[in-house]
């Protein structure tokens, strides 16, 4: 499947800008980590924008009902998989670190997204972990993200949190025009 392809795909099941714009954000940072880990960024990339292409219609099925859809769109079982994966209440094991990565920055882009959003620049590039790791206190803020799910991505990925953090931090810079992260104008 070609990233257009994907878009495609994602377009067509969601309508919403918000949860379009966390597909690129998602894709960004697992094309980041393929990059990082010289794994296939193509295909990371295409698992990245997918991952929640049915929660929009669906989201007490998702991704579950979804993988129907993901099949007989010809997606490979390799990122259906991953799909499948990256939610807990599935029971579908995180065996491979696209797996693993795609779980760990999912809500992790989220939650980097809201921390740049409350910032005065709006810009993402003002985020750094120690600005992350402090709002996760606060449980007020973004409360539908799960702090838990986001510490088990890093243990997952035998990686410090506040490294994945930087890193997700860094790839969401690189994508910031596209993600609207780039900030207010001075």
């Amino acid at each position: 499947m070609t990233r257009d392809e994907a878009w495609e795909l994602l377009c067509e099941h969601t309508k919403g800008d918000s949860l379009r714009k966390h597909g690129l954000a998602v894709e960004a940072a697992m094309r980041h980590f393929a990059r990082k880990l010289s794994e296939n960024e193509e295909t990371w990339g295409v698992t990245g924008l997918l991952h929640d292409f049915d929660y929009e219609r669906d989201p007490d099925g998702h991704p579950q009902n979804g993988k129907p859809i993901l099949e007989q769109a010809g997606v490979p079982g390799t990122i259906v998989h991953a799909i499948q994966s990256h939610g807990d209440h599935t029971g579908v094991p995180r065996v491979t670190p696209m797996e693993k990565t795609l779980y760990a920055v999912d809500e992790l882009c989220g939650f980097v997204t809201a921390v740049a959003l409350v910032r005065p620049s709006k810009a993402v590039r003002d985020v750094d972990a120690g600005a992350v790791r402090k709002k996760m206190k606060d449980k007020a803020f973004a409360r539908a993200v799960s702090r838990e799910m986001m510490l088990k991505g890093a243990d997952d990925m035998a990686i410090p949190f506040e490294e994945l953090t930087s890193e997700v931090i860094a790839a969401l810079s690189d994508a910031a025009e596209r993600l609207g992260l780039a900030g207010t104008a001075s």
